[in-house]
């Protein structure tokens, strides 16, 4: 499994641009984790990768929207630190409720 890191800007302009926006962001959740208001980390292996992909980008508005893919590959524990009060959790470990 590798670590990609999905950035996304969605124009709010009007009404359409809210609705992609709130897409965009239910595609993200379905494959990783928020990080930050447009950023998700995701743990997804290749075949996964380009679905994820397929399917954000068939959401963009290419003329107004931006999209950015970061692959940390797997090799990503350390690449990635986090500081500050941002409450999130290891993907690769048992999540327990």
């Amino acid at each position: 499994m590798m670590m990609v890191i999905v950035s996304y800007d969605v124009s709010t302009k009007d009404a359409a641009g809210s609705k992609r926006l709130r897409h965009v962001a239910k595609i993200c959740e379905d494959y990783g984790q928020r990080i930050q208001n447009s950023v998700f980390k995701c743990l997804v292996d290749a075949k996964t990768l380009e679905i994820l992909k397929e399917r954000l980008l068939s959401e963009m508005n290419k003329s107004t929207d931006s999209l950015y893919f970061f692959n940390l590959g797997t090799k990503h524990n350390n690449k990635v630190k986090c500081y500050g009060s941002k409450n999130v959790f290891d993907l690769e470990e048992p999540l327990i409720f």
